[in-house]
């Protein structure tokens, strides 16, 4: 039988108990066990989530995958959430690719490392696993996201990190994008809701 570290074990109880998702992490693969929550409820017509710059270092085609643990060493992060329309409705199937620094702050412009892309689920669910990123000179903390559904126009937007010093220092840092984030034995709970106009 697979044997589990305890910071693992601690984390998916953790994430269980916060509502987010009950996770199984084997060693190999990361299988959600139990759906995250329903359907967030929110006033209509929502505002949609902002649009930032994607800054110099995207790089297109990144590989489907949800879990970029492997790509280096970190604190663990899971992040969580949906992909809303304007009238609070989920949108399933919409393409969410995100990229970030390493924990030393340097971009890999020659491969994929902290780079991946999943669909939302039928409910616009997603959840990546990754690590927090460190700072990349001149900026906050910060993931880079691209959301598209369908054939519909692509958001790209930056998600940040709340209590950051550097925050306050950053130009293009938005208020609207900080994540909610969460404490968890082993890592953080991160969670942001994207809303588009699909």
């Amino acid at each position: 039988m697979e044997q589990h570290d305890p910071d693992r074990r601690h984390l998916i109880a953790t994430l269980s108990a916060a509502g987010l998702a009950a996770l199984a992490l084997p060693r190999d693969a990361l299988a959600q066990a139990e759906p995250l929550p329903l359907t967030p409820s929110c006033g209509a017509p929502a505002a949609a989530t902002k649009r930032q710059t994607e800054g110099p270092f995207f790089t297109p085609a990144s590989p489907a995958k949800a879990d970029l643990r492997g790509d280096g060493p970190g604190d663990l992060l899971v992040l969580s959430g949906f992909v809303l329309t304007r009238t609070c409705r989920p949108v399933p199937g919409a393409l969410l690719d995100l990229w970030h620094a390493d924990s030393a702050g340097a971009y890999d412009n020659a491969g994929f490392r902290f780079r991946g892309h999943q669909f939302s689920d039928a409910q616009g669910r997603y959840q990546f696993v990754t690590r927090v990123p460190g700072l990349y000179p001149g900026r906050t903390r910060h993931f880079h996201v691209k959301v598209r559904a369908g054939n519909g126009p692509v958001l790209t937007t930056q998600l940040y990190f709340p209590e950051e010093a550097a925050n306050a220092r950053d130009g293009i840092f938005d208020r609207s994008l900080l994540m909610r984030l969460s404490p968890a034995q082993g890592g953080r709970l991160g969670r942001f809701d994207f809303v588009i106009a699909a």
